[in-house]
């Protein structure tokens, strides 16, 4: 939210009170205390009516530093906090001189000046990572006319029911240095560096073409090495260098805001602290690494057509791994109801059975939300399980789905009772959830534990996810429980996967997917898909083909739509040049990406243990390389195979091969690296090359392995 009118000035209506001074200082259990009024102290009589802040340096792991900024501290919201884990052997050192005082937790220290001005510097080894100097802290009074406080994220009708007219604002800033960048704050559609940007962290149903996000998460990555995450649930409005242009301001609602520097020195190493503190990517199956094929959303299906569908596959010898029943196979005007439909699907039993037996993994979709007609709806709310108004009555709207009421996860009964439903449908026969929906919680509501409103709006989507996930876990065991869930939040990552949400089918949408998930793999989040041609629209055979490839060589891969059919041959004349159908590409990188799973695995599991993601942004793995700053159409996939999509029909793509020998993976040419290709290509290749020194574990069709080096 920007306060501010030029350098000088605020804004009208704006009252702005910053700390000036760094007046005392304690340092007593690993916790540096300072007080700082909002004005230079030179009298006694100065002490008098004057606002002060309170801000508290502690560290909860090494290499990380938790500035915590209190006005009032008997309003400071402490509710909006995420749930992070501290390392409980881990002993910060705290101390107090004439000069200041300094934290020091390993990798990271803080060193704050004694007096005037305010000067918070975040250091290591090498130098000085990002200060806080001048202005940079404040308490913001607002006036209930201000122009400032205007709807910030658009008007979806339920973001925040009266939120706009907050009247206290903390907010804190930190340097950008020169050529410094900005990635991450989720699962972010635009520009892949954010500075320039304004960020609202609320999430949002508003497709991938929008400013809005599925997954918003308050934490930046810097490539000069350090992350910094704003440890609060509701709305955090970041300006990376959009209103003070030195800057990132980040900004939220309340008299307390509590951000943590997380050191590096490399991008990979922020990650690994961040997963550390936030929670680690999960396991996922191997099967999961396969095709999954949907019968897409308002399409008519039946076991018929699912065989159909499954026939046609095998005849083309396009393997497939997973087949996913999206919203249908419940009755319409009944979701969530957790019952296929009869007229549809007399036999889901057998079905499933007759499915698995082929070889199958079966996928079914959910949401959270209850339809009146729904039976659960009567259930929910004679025991208590819907979330209600202030007045006790249940909230219902029909947006999505008519009279539909939200299950109140803050209930350990109704969770359970959800739960119950999953866990049915599991002993069915399905082994994965897609967990669709999450992101429209109003604010306003009264939750079962009393939970902070605003909180929720973020916080439901963990709660429901874990509650799904949990399920998995209990019923497939650990390594087995796979969701394909669209929305999260700050430590959603720990119940993978997630995919990219309502696309639309073009070159223009592809791309902007593709940048989504590359600002979620630098927001913490290892395992990442996107609806093969776009949901939305039929995609031209041409955009189909291509996105194919790059599907195929995405972390994890599914061909869904919205009103129709996703299955190849669809996007056929019967005229192609033989290799150039869409059959025979699905064919050819379906099996690309099979003989991969070795290698694919090995990436997983260390996702699992470091935070690394499967799809990586080029400057996590080349930070020393000026050139991948900027790179957002091409990417390393696991740490030795580079991929650079193709995002014209004509097969025209240009790229950057960083310094070393790289091996193409088609024709093993050799070259050396350390600039831009401009290559054109058919829609059986894209570029694909394997790092100097790599070895690349492979499957065969018959399941031999057998090594591929760089």
């Amino acid at each position: 939210m920007k306060f501010t009118d030029g350098f000088w000035q605020l804004r009208p209506g704006v009252d702005a009170l910053y700390a000036q001074e760094a007046r005392d200082l304690t340092a007593q259990e690993g916790e540096l205390t300072v007080w700082a009024p909002t004005r230079v102290i030179a009298s006694r009589g100065d002490t008098l009516n004057r606002p002060m802040l309170t801000v508290s340096l502690a560290s909860p792991a090494e290499g990380v530093i938790r500035v915590r900024i209190e006005h009032h501290r008997g309003a400071a919201g402490a509710g909006r906090a995420f749930a992070l884990d501290a390392d409980p052997a881990h002993r910060a050192e705290a101390r107090v001189d004439d000069d200041g005082g300094v934290l020091d937790a390993g990798a990271l220290w803080a060193r704050i000046r004694r007096g005037a001005p305010w000067e918070l510097s975040f250091e290591h080894d090498g130098g000085v990572y990002t200060t806080s100097g001048h202005r940079s802290i404040g308490s913001i009074a607002l006036a209930s006319h201000a122009a400032v406080v205007a709807e910030p994220v658009g008007s979806d009708g339920i973001s925040r029911e009266g939120k706009a007219e907050a009247a206290n604002y903390i907010h804190a800033q930190l340097s950008l240095d020169v050529g410094e960048l900005i990635y991450g704050l989720g699962e972010r559609f635009g520009p892949f560096v954010k500075n320039g940007q304004t960020v609202d962290v609320w999430n949002s149903d508003g497709g991938t073409s929008s400013e809005q996000s599925y997954k918003s998460i308050p934490f930046y990555l810097s490539n000069r090495g350090y992350g910094v995450l704003v440890n609060d649930a509701g709305h955090v409005s970041f300006e990376v260098g959009s209103e003070a242009v030195e800057q990132v301001q980040f900004s939220v609602a309340g008299e307390r805001l509590e951000f943590f520097v997380i050191a590096g020195p490399t991008p990979a190493e922020v990650l690994d602290r961040y997963t550390r503190l936030t929670g680690r990517p999960a396991r996922v199956p191997d099967w999961s690494y396969g095709l999954w094929l949907s019968t897409s959303f308002t399409t008519d299906y039946d076991e018929a057509t699912v065989n159909g569908f499954i026939d046609g596959m095998d005849q083309r010898d396009i393997p497939l791994e997973v087949f996913h029943f999206d919203c249908f196979w419940m009755r319409e005007f009944h979701w969530t109801d957790f019952e296929w439909d009869p007229a549809v699907f007399p036999d889901p039993e057998g079905m499933l059975a007759r499915l698995h037996e082929r070889g199958l993994r079966v996928s079914t979709w959910v949401n959270p939300y209850i339809a009146q007609r729904s039976r659960l709806f009567d259930e929910g709310m004679e025991h208590g399980y819907l979330v209600r108004r202030p007045d006790g009555s249940v909230f219902q709207w029909d947006l999505w789905q008519a009279g539909m009421a939200l299950v109140d996860f803050t209930n350990p009964e109704a969770t359970a009772w959800f739960q119950g439903y999953i866990r049915r449908l599991l002993r069915q026969g399905v082994d994965a959830v897609k967990t669709d929906f999450g992101e429209r919680i109003p604010t306003g509501l009264a939750w079962h534990d009393g939970s902070d409103a605003e909180a929720m709006h973020h916080r439901y989507t963990h709660l429901y996810n874990r509650a799904v996930f949990d399920v998995l876990v209990e019923e497939r065991g650990e390594g087995e429980a796979v969701l394909f869930a669209r929305s999260a939040t700050t430590g959603g990552q720990s119940m993978p996967v997630h995919w990219g949400g309502d696309n639309s089918s073009s070159f223009v949408s592809m791309a902007e997917s593709l940048r989504g998930g590359l600002s979620l793999a630098l927001s913490g989040f290892g395992f990442w898909s996107h609806d093969i041609g776009g949901f939305e629209g039929d995609p031209d055979p041409a955009v189909f083909k291509r996105w194919l490839a790059f599907g195929l060589l995405s972390s994890h891969s599914r061909l869904h739509g919205s009103t129709n059919y996703r299955v190849p041959w669809a996007f056929d004349t019967g005229g192609e040049e033989p290799g150039q159908s869409a059959v025979d590409v699905a064919r050819a990188f379906t099996k690309l990406k099979r003989s991969l799973r070795p290698y694919l695995v090995a990436a997983g599991e260390e996702a699992h243990r470091s935070g690394r993601p499967i799809m990586r942004p080029m400057v996590l793995e080349f930070p020393d390389d000026p050139a991948a700053g900027h790179l957002d159409r091409q990417y390393m996939l696991g740490p030795d195979l580079l991929v650079a999509p193709v995002f014209t029909a004509a097969g025209d793509v240009e790229y950057y091969l960083p310094r070393g020998r790289w091996t193409n993976w088609f024709t093993r040419e050799q070259v050396q690296g350390g600039g831009w290709r401009r290559e054109t290509h058919a829609f059986d290749t894209v570029p694909l090359w394997i790092r100097e020194g790599a070895v690349i574990p492979v499957s065969g069709e018959d399941g031999v392995r057998s090594e591929v080096r760089g």
